[in-house]
């Protein structure tokens, strides 16, 4: 029969995976087809075009990886790994076996469907799916569609560090304190802060690295240890000279590390040894063998930075929240590489002494989604449950902290049945609630539950003759000891919108959508103004509201949007509106976002009191061309950037340093995603930089402005402007003792305004002398309208002319000028 809870949680990894079900109030994790408990997100096709998943695919994985230097060809391979990186990117993955490629999402939905595979003993729809907590919106949009795609009809995504957490919580003795999720992947890095007070549990920061995982760690191995042997040893420099070839190389030097890193965690060291045949031949034809030793000091060294990075990201976010290392009472391992003894070294050393291992780092993930996925209702449709069965609406919280647990339940709509009996009895078969009697409005019982543990019921049901009547559900579980409160919003949410100064699209936080609120949210954003009209009916008239999410803790209102990540673009035309929409309107704003960070927005004209509903497509591809276009575009931003703050005398050896590392991280992956996110960390510490030069910056620009503001007033002012001018030298004098920039560019706007007025007279001269001098070689619009206008302007000119008179006539030339000669005579003008 269906369950009435989800039941189901999935942890799909990067490089593993597991899936866990929740049994008689236990999580239990369900074997693979080779009796582990978890399974290679690696999938292959072969010859036939038989799609396998798990360890048989990863065998295969590393053949083909390796058999690809036979021919140096990348297309070679029809297996795949390390697609979770790539979700909600256009990247393909070629299969010659079927004569087609693969999405990121496609090839994660085999993986789902293998795990799927493994429970034999009922089928399932609903399911938990954990995700990374730095996942972008997108790519968690991309996760829910391979669900979909796996045939799934109910995903819910759950963060992985509050999985972990959920794991540890239950089993764990200790019902107060602050806990740490150290959560170290195969691809990406999470870490999340707890608060457990009497086993209640609550996530209330999390930060992390969506490209920092076990893969680093593999690479290091492949580029430091393994290359320069084979260089050392045979003819390879052309094929390192060759993107292609290259990357094949350390493909297949990668599957030699993965296992000899794995080996380390636990041995002094680790014999790298290919087996003959196994590898192709070098330039010279010589069969390339690799026999070489790693110790574990050596992996450990090049590891070490990798896991600073992951170390510094903790001690950043305790920092943050103004606690030390000793506050940490529990730092909770999750993930293979924590097997390593280097970083739990590390963080004894460098966070907490109190690093715990007494979960299963690569199944506790998987376990805390089925924990989660036991709170969570099913969709449970008439076709599940067989007929003549009495269903019953059954509420309750599946975990508590209480000792009793209260459980309001009734009889359906549309049962065929009036009243019934229920009783619910312990499974150990120790305590029943007795026969209660219900109806279509119910009754409340109570249970009584045992302390620590899961305490399962089963339901029984009889008609008023003491028949005993089949019923849905007929048990429930509740889970006594501890309760997990709701997901976090690992971002700020917000909007772009323009900024006149800056000259560019600047982020605008949404009020209650700031990182850390719990999951679901509303944000509203005020005082908004449309950019054109909207007229009813017209799908040209178009409106955008660009939704961007800022993983930055602080400080993100104002800066560029651009340096963030785009979630979408809702899309609001005339087919939306009844009414007119006039340009210049008032708008309110609001998102909300669900519990999956899936979005709807609303956005509300006051003018007409009108609101348009849109859901978001957060389904969006990032493609490659786009990426390498913004990447192209980041680092001019970035050589830009570090010139003016040098020009400005701050030291930018760090910062060249970094950008230097970015660049040889572009020429050495394909995965242009993770090069983008640290360019953008990049471009946004050069920007804070930046802004502490902004009023240097402005002040020299208000010196210079006002001094040729004052020798336009000596050379053409009156007593009116003279007043008005020695009113702006008070404001300048009051902005720069001040240093507000905000208050600076006003000012500046009206020295500017000024000094446009003083010298308007002579620049209509200059305007109405150029069109006479160029006339002949100048295509008019109306040649002979232009003629009259330049002979009665130039007549003015030489009798007294006033700034009203001259101004009509210049600005009636400059209409009739050609674009190319009006543009360029307009921008040297307005300098």
């Amino acid at each position: 029969m269906a369950r009435n809870k989800i039941d189901y949680g999935i942890d799909l990894g990067t490089t593993n995976s597991a899936i866990c079900r929740m049994e008689k109030g236990e999580p239990v994790v369900i074997k693979t087809d080779v009796l582990k408990d978890t399974m290679p997100s690696c999938i292959s096709v072969n010859k036939k075009g038989s799609i396998k998943a798990g360890d048989s695919a990863y065998n295969t994985m590393k053949q083909d990886k390796r058999r690809a230097t036979k021919s140096w060809h990348k297309g070679a391979s029809n297996t795949y790994v390390e697609f979770k990186r790539t979700m909600a990117t256009d990247t393909q993955y070629p299969c010659a076996n079927l004569n087609k490629s693969f999405s990121s999402e496609e090839l994660s939905a085999e993986v789902l469907k293998t795990l799927k595979s493994f429970v034999t003993d009922e089928t399932f729809c609903s399911v938990v799916i954990t995700v990374p907590a730095k996942f972008t919106v997108n790519q968690k949009t991309a996760t829910m569609e391979a669900a979909k795609i796996a045939g799934f009809k109910h995903c819910e995504l759950l963060q992985e560090p509050i999985a972990a957490s959920m794991a540890y919580g239950v089993s764990s003795d200790e019902k107060n304190g602050t806990w740490m999720v150290f959560d170290f992947g195969g691809g990406t890095f999470d870490a999340a802060l707890l608060k457990v007070e009497d086993g209640i549990m609550q996530v209330f920061d999390t930060e992390g690295d969506n490209y920092l995982g076990g893969k680093n760690l593999d690479y290091a191995i492949v580029d430091n240890i393994i290359i320069p042997y084979l260089q050392e040893n045979y003819a390879i420099d052309g094929y390192l000279q060759d993107e292609e070839k290259k990357q094949v190389l350390r493909d297949a030097m990668k599957t030699y590390a993965e296992d000899a890193k794995n080996q380390l965690s636990f041995k002094d060291h680790e014999d790298i040894i290919s087996n003959l045949g196994d590898l192709g031949e070098d330039e010279d034809g010589e069969e390339i063998e690799l026999d070489l030793t790693l110790t574990q000091a050596q992996a450990f060294d090049l590891m070490r930075p990798y896991f600073q990075k992951a170390v510094d990201i903790c001690k950043n976010l305790i920092q943050r929240n103004n606690l030390n290392g000793s506050q940490i009472t529990k730092l909770i391992l999750v993930g293979g590489p924590t097997h390593s003894p280097l970083i739990r070294q590390m963080l004894r050393e460098q966070v907490t002494p109190n690093v715990d291992t007494n979960i299963d780092p690569m199944t506790a993930v998987a376990t805390g989604a089925a924990l989660y996925a036991s709170t969570l209702d099913a969709e449970v449709s008439d076709d599940d449950i067989k007929i003549g069965t009495v269903k019953l609406d059954v509420s309750y919280e599946s975990t508590t902290v209480e000792m009793t647990g209260y459980v309001p339940v009734c009889l359906t709509d549309g049962s065929a049945f009036n009243k019934v009996f229920v009783e619910f009895v312990r499974e150990d078969k120790a305590w029943a609630s007795g026969k209660v009697e219900i109806n279509s409005n119910g009754d409340v019982v109570e249970l009584n539950l045992l302390e620590g543990k899961a305490n399962s019921f089963n339901i029984l049901c009889y008609d008023d003759k003491g028949n005993s009547l089949p019923c849905f559900p007929n048990e429930i579980t509740i889970i006594q000891g501890s309760v997990v409160g709701a997901a976090p919003l690992p971002y700020n949410i917000g909007i772009a919108t323009w900024n006149e100064d800056k000259k560019r699209s600047v982020f605008r936080m949404a009020k209650g959508l700031e990182k850390n609120k719990p999951l679901p949210a509303t944000g509203v954003i005020n005082d908004l103004r449309t950019t054109n009209q909207l007229r009813p009916g017209l799908s040209s008239d178009v409106l955008i509201v660009p939704i961007h999410q800022v993983d930055d803790f602080a400080e993100a209102e104002g800066k560029s949007a651009s340096l963030y990540e785009h979630v979408a673009d809702v899309v609001i035309t005339g087919d939306d509106v009844d009414t007119l929409i006039p340009a210049d309107s008032l708008v309110d704003v609001t998102l909300k976002v669900d519990s999956s960070e899936q979005m709807k927005l609303e956005v509300h004209f006051l003018a007409t009191d009108f609101t348009v509903e849109k859901v978001l497509d957060t389904y969006k591809k990032h493609t490659m061309e786009e990426a390498n276009e913004e990447i192209s575009k980041g680092f001019a931003e970035a050589e830009s950037g570090m010139e003016i703050l040098s020009e400005n005398g701050i030291d930018v050896n760090d910062l060249q340093a970094e950008l230097a590392a970015i660049r040889t991280d572009n020429e050495n992956t394909t995965e242009k995603k993770e090069v983008l996110y640290h360019l953008r960390e990049l471009l946004r510490k050069i920007e804070k930089l930046d802004a502490g030069t902004e009023w240097q910056r402005v002040e020299k620009e208000l010196r210079e402005e006002f001094d040729k503001l004052e020798k336009a007033q000596n050379d053409l002012g009156n007593e009116k402007s003279a007043q008005l001018v020695n009113q702006l030298r008070m404001q300048t004098d009051n902005a720069i003792r001040a240093k507000n920039v905000q208050v600076g560019r006003e000012v500046l706007e009206q020295i500017s305004s000024l000094f446009f007025q003083l010298t308007m007279l002579y620049q209509c001269i200059g305007i109405i002398r150029y069109c006479s001098e160029s006339f002949a070689s100048m295509h008019w619009k109306d040649s002979s309208r232009a003629r009259q206008l330049v002979n009665r302007g130039m007549e003015q000119i030489n009798n007294n002319p006033t700034t009203e008179e001259l101004r009509q006539i210049a600005a009636e030339l400059l209409g009739l000028m050609p674009k190319d000669k009006k543009a360029v005579y307009d921008e040297g003008l307005l300098k």
